[in-house]
């Protein structure tokens, strides 16, 4: 029997009989108690091999299959029994009992499989991950967010029940499948929608935390913004964490209209099994979503968050040219920063209506960095560039890097560029300091990342004045061309 705790309820089992009505002698020869109980053991045993099977089987090749529920089993052959048989009260007796331990066998044969496995340690990312390896995910429409959804057909209708909260090695956590009237035995039922979210990346860092969450905006949406979750279950490499960047929080609260509550399962006791009325399991960030789709996401984030913070959407044919210099402290930062104010603070002085802001992104609350006001956003490359799309679309980003980072930093010093895409910025490109500290190895030598990662930021007036002036110019036509034409990009997508 399940535990019963606040939102946590037990799970009970009512057996309802009708009283037997009798039937002639020859019926009841070939419909006698035994022979139904009979009957009744060989359907659990293969609907207990089929449970066992399922976990293993990919959703598709079981889509097609009924949705058994135990408890509709036992009715119909009860009633069957009712129909054709005289029974006595010690053989409705004895029938109930067979009836229990058959449900108890049921439960011991729901399987848990580790949450990574550790057979795809060395492809991760590959396919359908190493995450709940055995499930397959489903799309709505091609473009569209990858989840799962339990329950739902191609679950038959089984709960999703996870096992273990171990935040340091996610192979001793655990996951199966099991029907709502045979949960594992002292399991806590969780009533609501609930969301778990895999991240093989971090949700302190705010870009690779929303990658994550986005799609479960995403989700949401789709289903017209009716569904906010009673909780969050976070995994990185299935370990369970306790919680997500504060903006990151912020950021969920204005979308989903309440803060986000993490579940670790402190209350749940050691070695016991957790599962869920409704839950929505994401693996692959916002992979497989068109640009299209990751736009509307983005439009509706956008249009949340500056209804949390109270932010009225300004009209560009009303208003002056925004320029935000968005600064950071330690790695990444300018090593002249004053200077670097004085170049964009001279060009934004010739262009009439143009306004310069300067940040710092390390204080800040999530509301002053909504960007509500900014055009042309200025920053070095960093976390800190996730609140682009905060800004109105079409709004610009120019980007800075330290020395050596073109060569040894791989396909993710583009983030910034494909976020500016997805949500429909224009990126103005990236400057990218040659000079910096040496290096012991040459160059191109992935040793030397180590100590270009972190290095500081030059400066090259000539360039920057160009670059600056060439932007605000292409700015300040382009939102004039949008108020001539009407252009307004402010609606909240669900309402």
């Amino acid at each position: 029997m399940a535990i019963a705790a606040s939102s946590k309820v037990a799970h009970h089992h009512h057996h309802h009989h009708q009283r037997p009505s009798s039937t002639n002698s020859m019926s009841s020869s070939f419909f006698s108690p035994k022979l139904s109980i009979y009957i009744l053991s060989a359907c659990v045993a293969l609907f207990v091999i089929f449970h066992i099977q399922s976990l293993q089987t990919p959703l598709d090749s079981i889509s097609s299959l009924p949705s058994w529920s135990l408890n509709n089993v036992m009715r119909r052959q009860w009633q069957r029994v009712d129909n054709n048989t005289t029974t006595t009260a010690e053989e409705e007796n004895n029938h109930t009992d067979s009836l229990n331990s058959l449900r108890d066998r049921l439960r011991q044969s729901v399987t848990f499989l580790p949450l990574k496995d550790l057979r795809y340690a060395h492809a991760a990312l590959v396919g359908h991950t190493w995450f709940m390896s055995s499930m397959y995910d489903s799309s709505d429409q091609e473009g569209e967010v990858q989840y799962q959804h339990f329950p739902s057909h191609s679950s038959s209708n089984r709960l999703l029940c996870l096992k273990g909260r171990d935040s340091h090695d996610g192979s001793w956590n655990s996951y199966a499948l099991a029907w709502p009237d045979a949960l594992p035995h002292n399991a806590t039922l969780l009533t609501g929608l609930s969301f778990i979210s895999y991240n093989h990346y971090d949700y302190d860092n705010i870009w690779h935390g929303l990658s994550a969450l986005m799609p479960f905006v995403a989700w949401h949406k789709k289903h017209s913004c009716a569904n906010s979750p009673e909780r969050w279950i976070l995994y990185h490499w299935g370990e369970i964490r306790s919680g997500m960047a504060l903006w990151l929080t912020s950021l969920m609260e204005a979308t989903f209209g309440g803060p986000p509550l993490v579940e670790v399962f402190d209350g749940v006791e050691e070695g016991t099994a957790v599962c869920f009325e409704k839950a929505v399991v994401m693996r692959h960030n916002e992979g497989g979503m068109s640009r299209d789709q990751r736009m509307e996401v983005y439009d509706l984030m956008r249009c949340k968050a500056r209804a949390y913070c109270k932010v009225i959407s300004s009209d560009r044919r009303s208003r002056e040219i925004g320029m935000t210099l968005f600064m950071r402290t330690g790695p990444r930062s300018f090593q002249n920063e004053s200077a670097v104010v004085g170049i964009f603070e001279k060009e934004c002085a010739k262009v009439h209506g143009c306004r310069l802001m300067v940040a710092h992104s390390n204080n800040l609350t999530f509301c002053d960095q909504l960007m509500s006001r900014t055009d042309i956003l200025i920053s070095p490359h960093g976390a800190q560039l996730t609140n682009m799309f905060l800004m109105d679309r079409n709004s610009s980003v120019m980007e800075f890097f330290p020395k050596g980072w073109l060569k040894l930093a791989g396909v993710g010093q583009f983030v910034y560029h494909w976020i500016a895409s997805w949500s429909g910025m224009r990126h103005q490109g990236a400057w990218r300091d040659p000079n910096g500290e040496i290096c012991q190895y040459s160059e191109d030598d992935r040793r030397c990342m180590s100590l270009y990662k972190n290095g500081k930021i030059g400066i090259n007036e000539t360039y920057f004045s160009e670059w600056g002036r060439i932007t605000l110019n292409q700015v300040k036509r382009r939102n004039m061309e949008e108020a001539g034409k009407g252009v307004n990009f402010t609606g909240c997508i669900c309402g």
